[in-house]
């Protein structure tokens, strides 16, 4: 069964960092795109970033260009998520997905949504 457990969230203060991983079970990971999404509360679902196949291609929402660097490792079947100079706003619920980066950040191309990790930035 295809399965993506997301991991690394917490509870840290506005400029910290955070590295949030996605592991997958059911399938390899070196064979799709990965997009990471993350909802706060009270709003919508938004795209964060997203990485190929091969990770050589990569996008990120303009809130976080220059924060956040997505990458993979497809030995270990993980896509990670490096999160600096955190931000209150960058609170809510993380998401890791299978899906095509040159449709990112259509949500409805992706699939497989794991359960998510919790994050939240005191100011």
């Amino acid at each position: 069964q295809l399965q993506l457990v997301e991991s690394g969230g917490g509870l840290v203060q506005s400029g910290e960092s955070l590295r949030l991983s996605c592991v997958a079970s059911g399938f390899t990971l070196d064979y799709p795109d990965i997009g990471w999404f993350r909802q706060a509360p009270g709003k919508e679902r938004e795209g964060v970033s997203c990485i190929s196949r091969g990770g050589g291609f990569r996008k990120y929402a303009d809130s976080v260009k220059d924060r956040f660097t997505v990458f993979r490792d497809n030995a270990k079947n993980t896509v990670y998520l490096q999160m600096n100079i955190l931000k209150p706003e960058d609170t809510g619920v993380y998401y890791c997905t299978v899906g095509a980066c040159s449709g990112w950040p259509r949500q409805d191309l992706f699939g497989s949504w794991g359960q998510g990790t919790q994050v939240m930035i005191s100011s």
